[in-house]
């Protein structure tokens, strides 16, 4: 394990933050990050990272929702206490709608909430990039690609010319 935690490059503009990002992806770098402090279109895809995977999360939960409104109405008008009334059926999948749709939302809700906490790693409450007070610019108007120690293909000398050589200024090695 090395003791840092890898370096962070500061970029002047956006284009230049964003071309920056597909150089590290065509480089070969898997272990790495870009921060700024407003959304940069485009950016996952220069990144190179694939489809969220929290809309399977929110789909399984509001289908969680939906068959447990199902269930829960059929169980409590078919099964437990069956009335009759009117001559009309136990159950019919039309009358609970109400229940069935608000369960669908929450539960979707839930799903998309847990989802992206299960993505994501969160909650983080600290990480190595804290120690840096040009990192800690980024809430201002700093643009950053951090990579990380821990990437196979990381040499703390290669990696700090090579971001050098795409543009970045400000090249600092993190301590773990």
């Amino acid at each position: 394990m090395s003791e840092n935690y890898g370096i962070i490059a500061s970029f002047p503009d956006t284009p230049s933050f964003f071309h920056a990002a597909e150089k590290v992806r065509d480089a070969g770098y898997k272990k790495w990050d870009t921060y700024s402090s407003f959304p940069v279109h485009g950016m996952p895809a220069a990144q190179g990272q694939p489809r969220s995977k929290v809309p399977v999360f929110t789909f399984c939960g509001g289908l969680c929702g939906f068959s447990l409104g199902l269930f829960l109405v059929w169980y409590m008008n078919a099964f437990n206490y069956p009335l009759i009334i009117r001559g009309q059926p136990f159950f019919s999948p039309v009358f609970p709608f109400p229940i069935m749709y608000e369960l669908t939302i929450l539960l979707s809700a839930f799903g998309t909430l847990g989802g992206m906490f299960i993505t994501n790693l969160l909650p983080q409450h600290y990480n190595s990039l804290f120690n840096s007070e040009k990192f800690l610019e980024v809430s201002g108007d700093r643009l950053v690609i951090a990579i990380e120690a821990r990437d196979a293909k990381y040499d703390s000398a290669e990696t700090a010319r090579f971001l050098e050589e795409i543009g970045g200024t400000d090249i600092e090695e993190v301590s773990a």
